[in-house]
């Protein structure tokens, strides 16, 4: 019996761990609707209804993300275009709502997510290596 308690427990841990370590690394929609504002109100210094529209769209965006993933299945190129469609919208319905500054500075911002998306991609589709760093 004292056997049977400590496979038991193990096995618990080892899934606890596991899902820890890989379940779900990104969140649910809001979690990274939520992340993704805190992160632009540091960037851009949003005023508090800023800060609620942008939330707004974002939650659509990622609740649309999902969707698109689940749908697709394993057609990596569908979701990829079906995603980078969002985005350009939704980068445009963001621009709508900022002022002149902080439109150059979401511009900024957005250049430095795509140069850090290349670095992590290893350089895939410039033709050249990624910078070690």
């Amino acid at each position: 019996m004292k056997k049977l308690l400590m496979i038991c427990g193990m096995l618990f841990c080892v899934i606890t761990f596991a899902h820890a370590q890989g379940g779900n690394r990104n969140g649910t929609p809001e979690e990274r609707a939520t992340k993704s504002t805190a992160q632009l109100t540091e960037k851009l210094t949003l005023t508090a209804d800023q800060q609620t529209k942008i939330h707004d769209i974002l939650l659509d965006q990622n609740t649309q993300m999902n969707k698109a993933r689940a749908a697709a299945g394993d057609d990596r190129k569908a979701v990829r275009t079906k995603m980078m469609t969002l985005m350009q919208g939704n980068n445009e319905k963001i621009k709508a709502i900022l002022t002149d500054d902080q439109k150059k500075a979401y511009a900024t911002f957005l250049e430095e997510r795509r140069t850090a998306m290349k670095n992590r991609m290893g350089g895939q589709g410039t033709g050249q290596p990624a910078e070690n760093q």
